[in-house]
């Protein structure tokens, strides 16, 4: 029987909180600073009991949009705009932050990300070790996506995602999502005001994910179809993650003194760090069709073989991840392919002696390698 769910704050030890825009900047794009000042109160009491702690925050495009003398308020952004929103508001962010640490004798640190920090592994690592030497030295690392230079290509496009991923990243034990609602519904309550409130998840099912609707908040790219796609990277790493209402002053003394949230258990089987790179990567460019064989086979510690596909989708170069399907689309697990698309859809379904045919060139002994593949849990 697993382990009952820990909720007491003070059992953790290194804690990322995501802060959405909806939350820090008020509909006039202004900084609400009495909110914040009362959220760094709540860190910096963790943080004075020995915990390290990171934030991951957005509002940086929020609060730079208002000094773009060509934009509207209600405009929506294009990108160049976004862009040089990102510029003026990051500056402001910082420095909100800066002056409300230092009430506290805190002091914080910014990093900003693109998506190739975290899915090119060089990168993830540097980034990891960067993170990792401000905690040392007792500074708040201060996150958010480099927006700035970002486009859709290349940018993870919500916080949530985001904050998951360096919570996997840095081995974090908690990830708490403030959000503009207290945790997750069996519908969005907007729509249901009956909706039945879940306070505790164990597995992210098909379900769960189902519940999830879109945010709504023209200043917050996310929904709750993000957060449970945290969820799933988060706790897949072995962090326990929280989404709760950031909506009152001191959010975090609030979840601690036992408010209304939703907790999500960890795995209980966490993979290993270079597993959890895999696991939590969001550029996935293609997927790999499986027979019922290789299910088993991968069930039992194996490796993919080629004779057990059975279809390729996308298109992916040697290295990438991608996902592990059935026949039904169910996703079996992920790993990284040992052949780029073209070959490997050549390959489906043959032996390593009709392959050697084939390609007339040394092969692989897999798909995909057992050291390079996490399976769901």
């Amino acid at each position: 029987m697993d382990a009952p769910l820990n909720r007491n704050l003070n059992n953790f030890s290194r804690i990322v909180i995501k802060i959405g825009s909806a939350l820090l900047v008020d509909p006039e794009n202004d900084l609400r600073k009495t909110w914040l000042d009362s959220l760094i109160d709540d860190l910096a009491s963790l943080a004075q009991t020995g915990k390290e702690i990171l934030i991951v925050s957005s509002g940086a495009i929020a609060l730079g949009r208002s000094q773009l003398e060509s934009v509207q308020k209600s405009e929506q952004l294009k990108l160049e705009e976004s862009q040089a929103a990102a510029a003026i508001g990051q500056i402001e962010l910082s420095r909100a932050y800066n002056e409300s640490l230092n009430r506290h004798q805190l002091s914080c640190g910014q990093i900003l990300l693109t998506l190739g920090d975290t899915e090119t592994r060089r990168r993830y690592l540097n980034a990891r070790a960067t993170i990792n030497t401000l905690l040392q030295s007792k500074v708040i690392p201060i996150i958010n996506e480099n927006d700035s230079v970002a486009t859709a290509e290349i940018r993870y496009g919500d916080n949530d995602r985001l904050a998951a991923r360096v919570a996997s990243m840095v081995n974090a034990d908690l990830l708490i999502l403030l959000s503009d609602i207290d945790g997750l519904y069996s519908q969005p309550p907007t729509v249901n005001p009956d909706a039945t409130f879940l306070e505790e998840v164990e597995i992210i099912t098909s379900e769960i994910e189902h519940m999830a609707g879109d945010s709504t908040n023209q200043n917050s790219r996310g929904g709750m179809k993000t957060k449970i796609a945290a969820a799933k990277i988060a706790t897949a790493s072995g962090t326990t993650m929280i989404i709760g209402s950031g909506k009152p002053h001191n959010p975090i003394k609030k979840i601690a003194e036992g408010g209304r949230a939703t907790w999500f258990s960890p795995s209980s089987n966490p993979v290993n760090d270079r597993k959890k790179w895999i696991a939590g990567g969001l550029d996935v460019p293609g997927s790999v069709i499986v027979d019922s064989g290789a299910i088993a086979a991968l069930k039992s510690g194996k490796s993919l073989l080629s004779a057990g596909v059975t279809q390729i989708s996308g298109n992916f170069s040697r290295g990438d991840t991608v996902e592990i399907v059935d026949s039904d689309g169910t996703r079996i697990g992920r790993g990284l392919v040992e052949y780029d698309s073209n070959d490997a859809r050549k390959i489906s379904g043959l032996q390593s002696a009709d392959i050697r045919k084939l390609l007339r060139q040394p092969i692989r002994a897999a798909m995909i390698h057992r050291d390079n593949l996490v399976l769901n849990s």
